[in-house]
């Protein structure tokens, strides 16, 4: 297989875990757990450490959540945020950010 046919098929297979997950739910679930640090959609830190969540790509939310769920990744403010997440709740957390208009390159 050619480099382009593995990148196409792993983006594909990136894509269909983001079609798994319900973006309302995430919403939801953003509104009721996420949006106090990070603003209902993700783009309104309450301080300059908070990360911005709002368009970033969905693999990389996945990925940091399970991370910190696994304690991978370390912060005493996150720890018990997503240690009661399903895989679901998480798929659905990050294909709603991921959705959001946040993100902006600052060149």
């Amino acid at each position: 297989m050619t480099k382009i046919t593995l990148l196409a098929m792993a983006l594909a297979a990136g894509s269909f875990g983001a079609q798994a997950a319900d973006y309302d739910a995430g919403k939801k679930k953003a509104t009721e757990v996420c949006g106090m640090c990070h603003g209902p959609e993700g783009n309104k830190p309450i301080t300059p450490d908070t990360p911005i969540l709002a368009g970033q790509h969905y693999e990389y939310l996945v990925a940091a959540i399970n991370q910190y769920k696994k304690g991978e990744r370390q912060n005493p403010m996150m720890a018990p945020m997503v240690q009661p997440l399903t895989k679901a709740e998480i798929k659905n957390l990050a294909l709603y950010f991921s959705k959001q208009s946040g993100l902006r390159a600052k060149y």
